[in-house]
């Protein structure tokens, strides 16, 4: 009741209200690291594992490794520290702070029954062939 009480008095005086968005950064979860081979990034609300037959079909295609793929969810893709790094976001809209580039698709159900999907999905990979399919490290 206090708080309430508090808040419309805050309210009153025309005092803005903050929230955090990330409240468990300050319960000791800090920022995701990523390992320095990671190339691909693949962002979902329901993380994919990487050996579901579609998910090895497209990063064979793109000439990436398992070790080279990092999976989050937006919660933890919102902990990570500025990186540039491709990403490919299943069932979720791109945020448009992160550096590198950038495909979307639905989730992967959707996905795997969806051919005008999987055809868009090609297409975005292509539009950015020069991230997915070269390894500056192995040339």
């Amino acid at each position: 009741m206090m708080s309430s009480r508090r808040d419309w008095l805050l309210e009153q005086m025309g005092i803005t209200q903050y929230t955090l968005r990330r409240p468990r950064a300050l319960q000791g979860e800090v920022a995701v690291s990523l390992p320095e081979q990671t190339r691909l990034l693949i962002v979902a609300e329901v993380p994919p594992l990487l050996t579901d037959p579609l998910i090895r079909d497209v990063l064979q295609a793109m000439l990436m490794r398992e070790d080279e793929v990092a999976v989050l969810t937006p919660d933890q893709l919102a902990m990570l520290p500025e990186t540039r790094c491709a990403s490919w976001y299943l069932g979720i809209a791109p945020p448009a702070a992160l550096n590198g580039s950038q495909i979307a698709s639905p989730v992967l159900a959707e996905l795997y029954h969806n051919a005008g999907a999987k055809r868009a999905l090609w297409q975005q990979i292509s539009q950015h062939e020069s991230d997915f399919f070269t390894d500056p490290a192995r040339s």
